[in-house]
């Protein structure tokens, strides 16, 4: 008889009856007018195992504040788990999963917000020209770099927000503003 729990770090099967004992308790503590009880420890290793796992793919791996990414992705598991229905799916690994690769997503949006405030007020206040120079430990001058590719990461961040902005128009706003010339 194969184990099926040694082939899968979270096993999908006693996640979903965690899930279900824990929803059965909080509806007996609830007819019996008490609070809610603690979420078992199972279902936060779980939600953690999926989180660390998940930052480990390669489209996320590369980012410095992964340990933020992992932290969202868990909040959001708790802000959401009471909205897993076991009688519309019997995955929760799945359900899971899509939350925490959404806050995933909405932390690299935030961050990259972050570093385009950042970087546009560092341009603005002309802290990068180009002709500034610093003295090194050995004492020669040299260029002051603080990144390569800041114009080039104001410019895409600027470029998309300003494509997501289009995309948002709908009917006849789409239609006036593709019509204009744009020098107005």
């Amino acid at each position: 008889m194969r184990k099926h729990s040694s082939n899968h770090y979270v096993n999908n099967n006693d996640f979903l009856k965690a899930l279900i004992d824990y929803r059965d308790a909080c509806i007996l503590a609830k007819a019996e007018n008490r609070n809610d009880p603690p979420i078992p420890n199972y279902i936060g290793e779980c939600f953690l195992k999926i989180a660390e796992r998940l930052s480990r793919k390669p489209n996320f791996i590369m980012y410095s504040y992964r340990d933020e990414m992992i932290s969202d992705g868990i909040e959001n598991c708790l802000m959401y788990f009471r909205n897993f229905n076991p009688d519309k799916t019997d995955n929760p690994f799945a359900y899971f999963t899509q939350i925490i690769y959404y806050a995933f997503l909405r932390r690299i949006m935030k961050e990259k917000k972050k570093t385009y405030l950042k970087y546009k007020a560092t341009e603005q206040f002309g802290i990068l020209d180009e002709f500034e120079m610093y003295e090194d430990v050995d004492g020669t001058m040299k260029p002051f770099q603080l990144y390569e590719n800041i114009s080039e990461f104001i410019q895409t961040f600027e470029e998309n927000k300003q494509k997501k902005k289009i995309s948002k128009k709908k009917g006849i706003e789409k239609f006036i503003d593709d019509s204009l010339p744009n020098n107005t």
